[in-house]
């Protein structure tokens, strides 16, 4: 079975996805720059499926087959760089969002390479960097008992990376992957998480995106 490791895994969107993998089967490591508080972490979530969630360090989380990013955006390009040769040949998966705060809106930021995705694709050039799990309510994706129905936009320039991410996604309870294409996409699909979560703090909601109209 991959195993996939989560960087900066012990906040509420690292949570999430660790635990939905873990209830599809996989070994995930929950990783952390402080690694008793992603053992404390890991502890407090219970997957119902075979796999499990345990914590480490980043280090340790980088070693896995398959890595996601799941740290601030204000850290991200550090804590990957630093990782750099670990990552080296795999898929890394962006679920970073440039965002700030403004009164009862989230607005987008724009990093110099236009999203997070080409960030760590400068920062990682041996590396596959695939965009996925932007707008999920991260409480939500905690909560196994939320009856989540939420698509999971998917874009990278590597055609197979996508569809490695795109079943793994598929497996996870309350998820459906659509690939949405290529890198030139992760600027505005990034950027739509700050309506997401605008829209969820005005009607005091956890809503999510769902695609209508797409065969089954």
């Amino acid at each position: 079975m991959t195993t996939v490791g989560v960087l900066g895994g012990t906040g509420p969107a690292g949570r999430g996805v660790a635990i939905r993998l873990a209830s599809a089967g996989y070994d995930v490591i929950l990783g952390s720059r402080d690694e008793l508080r992603a053992g404390v972490t890991a502890a407090a979530l219970v997957p119902r499926g075979p796999g499990v969630v345990r914590g480490a360090t980043n280090e340790v989380a980088a070693d896995c087959d398959l890595v996601i990013v799941a740290t601030p955006y204000d850290s991200a390009v550090a804590t990957v760089k630093a990782l750099k040769s670990a990552l080296a040949g795999k898929i890394v998966i962006s679920m970073v969002n440039a965002l700030a705060k403004e009164g009862r809106e989230m607005v987008p930021l724009y990093p110099a390479r236009g999203s997070m995705a080409a960030q760590l694709a400068f920062a990682l050039p041996e590396s596959t960097i695939v965009g996925a799990f932007h707008h999920l309510p991260a409480s939500d994706m905690e909560d196994l008992d939320s009856d989540l129905d939420a698509d999971v936009v998917i874009f990278s320039d590597d055609a197979p990376a996508r569809d490695v991410v795109a079943a793994l996604v598929n497996e996870m309870p309350g998820l459906r992957a659509i690939i949405a294409g290529s890198m030139s996409l992760a600027s505005a699909i990034e950027a739509f998480t700050a309506v997401c979560i605008s829209v969820n703090i005005r009607h005091k909601a956890h809503s999510y995106v769902k695609l209508a109209g797409l065969p089954e």
